[in-house]
């Protein structure tokens, strides 16, 4: 790897790190596709190495949201827990069934989550967006232990992390304030991430150089990330976590 593609991965690492932790979803959204289309890197080695770069951000994000206090614990616990298996699955999954499906898989859900919530927070709608609410949770652990599952088989086998899906989930069903959603997906990140990294690690499907110049990026980002986020409103983070799914899936259909 050169100088100019260290330099490339680190200014991306800066973005993907202050949305990630803006939005709840790990830098890991930014950085596989990045890699994947700047790189050409093979879906495999991308996925792994993405996971990895979601750890870093969610350990540096869990820091900064820990002090803010915004973190749900009893929820992203539950879910970080339950996740640990999904993860291996999720593993197991990409090393047995990876082909050029995994670009359409990944654009196509990008594409349909990030169209249903930009829908759900237009500027234009006439509602206020149920994402500022501050209602407690409706749902109990019977439903947090399978969703912790699907987490875990979404991080290992997308290697984006699952927050793209959990925070819409945690915002929509059980009516969590958007802040705090974004706050406990990192920590349940955090959590199901690191088996999911240390399987990774086990089966070689990490590229290491591409990890420490974006993971350098992504302390930097992630830290910047949890001061603009006090500055935002529910809406604003959900409109960018809706624009950039789109942005990404769209792209990603013509790989």
């Amino acid at each position: 790897m050169d100088i100019w593609t260290g330099i490339m991965l680190l200014a991306i690492g800066v973005i993907a790190g202050g949305y990630g932790t803006i939005v709840g979803a790990g830098g890991g959204f930014i950085f596989v596709p990045a890699l994947l289309i700047l790189l050409n890197m093979d879906p495999v080695i991308a996925a792994g190495s993405g996971l990895v770069i979601v750890l870093i951000n969610s350990l540096t994000g869990v820091i900064g949201y820990a002090r803010q206090r915004r973190i749900d614990y009893h929820i992203a616990l539950t879910i970080g827990i339950s996740a640990f298996p999904g993860a291996l699955l999720g593993v197991w999954l990409l090393r047995v069934y990876s082909s050029q499906y995994f670009y359409v898989i990944f654009a196509t859900i990008l594409v349909g989550l990030g169209l249903f919530l930009f829908s759900k927070n237009s500027p234009f709608g006439k509602r206020k967006a149920s994402s500022d609410n501050n209602k407690p949770a409706t749902l109990n652990n019977k439903w947090l232990i399978p969703l912790g599952l699907l987490m875990g088989v979404l991080s290992s086998y997308l290697g984006i992390g699952g927050g793209w899906l959990l925070v819409p989930i945690l915002v929509y069903l059980f009516k969590v304030s958007t802040h705090k959603a974004a706050a406990t997906s990192i920590l349940s990140l955090c959590l199901y991430s690191t088996v999911g990294v240390m399987s990774q690690i086990y089966y070689g499907n990490i590229n290491w150089m591409a990890v420490v110049f974006g993971g350098a990026g992504i302390i930097v980002g992630a830290n910047i990330g949890v001061v603009v986020s006090q500055r935002l409103s529910g809406r604003v983070v959900m409109q960018m976590l809706s624009v950039l799914l789109v942005i990404i899936g769209f792209r990603m259909y013509f790989q």
